[in-house]
């Protein structure tokens, strides 16, 4: 599941982004962790490396990274927002003991219901949440 990605700055300009030094970390993170970060996950994670680096730069990173799409925003819990990179279709689940979010294979059939061809979808969203295998097993 995901993209595999050659050259970073080649990619952001596929996009029509300018591949900055700062977006280009920021991508780096997001592909490199695939931990489904936070804004302050990512800031706290960069800006010993990037002291000029502000949480607006991210804000503003990923904002154009969703509005170029190629990246998601993850709502599970109202007040946390998170962001993808994996673009395919797939799910979340998020373990409500250690707070990890999981990528989920879906089975893309159950999402070409005859009951939705009246309707134009523009996003879909399926979560899940419970305990993860790690945490029931310790």
């Amino acid at each position: 599941m995901g993209i595999e990605i050659e050259n970073i700055g080649e990619y952001l300009k596929c996009h029509s982004i300018k591949p900055s030094y700062q977006r280009m970390k920021v991508f780096q993170y997001l592909y490199e962790e695939r931990n489904h970060p936070t804004v302050d996950m990512i800031y706290k994670a960069l800006c010993t490396e990037i002291p000029t680096l502000s949480k607006t730069t991210v804000y503003n990173t990923l904002n154009l990274f969703i509005e170029k799409e190629i990246a998601n925003v993850i709502v599970i819990e109202e007040n946390e927002t998170r962001y993808d990179i994996d673009m395919t279709v797939h799910g979340h689940f998020k373990c409500e003991k250690c707070g990890k979010i999981y990528d989920l294979d879906v089975n893309k059939e159950l999402l070409n219901s005859k009951e939705l061809d009246e309707y134009k979808i523009k996003e879909h969203h399926l979560y899940f949440k419970g305990i993860c295998k790690n945490c029931l097993n310790n």
